[in-house]
């Protein structure tokens, strides 16, 4: 009887060992699922304008920022705001040798428009002093015009390198900008090699034409498919007929977070911060411009949540390379320059060059007609060696409105 008391007892102390063992594992596995770590280099750096924020830890998110001071106070419940009287609100992620072409983005930005404007940089460590003086030193009355925070560059700690090396450098950090920036309602996303020929509230307005349901606005990929990329190659889902193109992304970040996206991967439909992941690892080895293709996938099964703007709105070497093949900017002119593919730093589309050249030289506070846009006409007229310089004007005509209305306003002030 004592020898079956003691086993008795001796399987006790054992099953009660086995269950603490279970639990510290499972406590261990929810703490390594629980996102994002809370880590030092995920905490945005402090601005002239506005303070950082620190990062709190949440499940299932942690190290996203938390709510804090400095940003526009005045919320409304769900996803219904106003956006004709706010400032607008412009995200741009900068990795290598990025710095003077993302300065050159954010001056082009400021040189036009007329509503204040607020920065979101992310960028590695190492450019983190470079753009905080770059934009310290410009002139007070042009730094009266934005605020800015510059943040480090944060992925999921899960997959950290891939997210990372996905396509370019850092390009995917703008999957997770509606995660991060958790206290922002909306938000435009550039690439670095984006210029503004008009003024940022243009874009930002197309936010009041949003439907219920739609989310995000960006372009068509292509204008002509017998030339465009999805149709011809893609090994995956991508939106409409040619896809779409993510350098110019506007976003209603509220609905990003509130919104259930179906998927191919199950038939329960899952968040945002949810579908990242399991889509990636789906298609890892099937894409190939990263997160552009991401966001394809997600749009042609959540087709009815995406606005598509005009080719003027993000107007490419694709548009132009061949033959002209963006009608509305024929019509309009162009609106935003998209220069993908390095051709500001090449001699492959001198057009595109001669734009990005005559805004990066123009000194602030100079005759922008006489310092800005003549010598860029100037230059574009050495381009019609080449399909996109015979339509230089395209270029230039709302360029054009763009400074006779900040040179009317320079008038009106004196």
């Amino acid at each position: 009887m004592r020898c079956y008391l003691l086993a008795f007892l001796l399987c006790m102390v054992l099953s009660f060992l086995s269950l603490l063992y279970v639990f510290s594992q499972l406590a261990s596995t929810l703490e390594d699922t629980d996102g994002w770590a809370a880590r030092e280099h995920g905490i945005p750096d402090r601005s002239s304008h506005e303070s950082g924020r620190l990062l709190r830890k949440m499940p299932g998110l942690a190290g996203l920022p938390d709510r804090g001071e400095g940003l526009d106070s005045e919320r409304v419940d769900s996803s219904v705001k106003k956006h004709s009287d706010e400032r607008s609100h412009l995200a741009v992620v900068a990795c290598g040798p990025r710095l003077e072409e993302t300065l050159t983005m954010l001056k082009s930005a400021v040189l036009f428009s007329k509503k204040p404007l607020h920065f979101y940089v992310f960028a590695e460590e190492e450019l983190h002093n470079s753009f905080r003086d770059a934009l310290k030193s410009w002139p007070r009355v042009v730094q009266a015009q934005f605020n800015f925070t510059i943040y480090h560059i944060t992925f999921p700690k899960e997959n950290e390198k891939e997210w990372k090396k996905l396509f370019k450098p850092c390009a995917s950090q703008r999957l997770f900008l509606p995660l991060i920036l958790k206290e922002v309602d909306s938000l435009l996303y550039v690439d670095t090699d984006i210029l503004f020929l008009q003024p940022v509230e243009h874009i930002w307005a197309l936010l009041t034409q949003f439907n219920s349901s739609q989310l995000a606005a960006m372009a068509p990929e292509h204008e002509e498919p017998r030339i465009g990329w999805y149709n011809r190659f893609a090994r995956h889902p991508y939106y409409g007929k040619t896809g779409i193109n993510s350098g110019v992304m506007l976003m209603n970040m509220t609905r990003f977070r509130e919104k259930f996206f179906k998927n191919d991967m199950t038939a329960a439909a899952l968040q945002w911060e949810e579908i990242l992941m399991p889509l990636f690892q789906k298609y890892k080895l099937n894409i190939t411009w990263g997160d552009q293709d991401l966001l394809n996938i997600i749009f042609h099964h959540n087709p009815e949540s995406l606005y598509v703007f005009p080719c003027q709105w993000n107007y490419r070497p694709d548009h132009c390379i061949y033959g002209s093949n963006c009608k509305q900017a024929e019509q309009e002119g162009v609106f935003i320059l998209h220069g993908n593919r390095g051709v500001y730093h090449d001699d492959k589309q001198p057009a595109f060059r001669a734009v990005y050249e005559a805004i990066q030289k123009y000194p602030f506070g100079e005759n922008m007609e006489t310092s800005l846009l003549q010598p860029l006409e100037a230059s574009l007229q050495t381009t019609t060696h080449t399909y996109c310089g015979r339509s230089n004007h395209l270029f230039t005509k709302r360029l054009k409105q763009s400074i006779t209305s900040v040179q009317q306003d320079v008038t009106k002030r004196r």
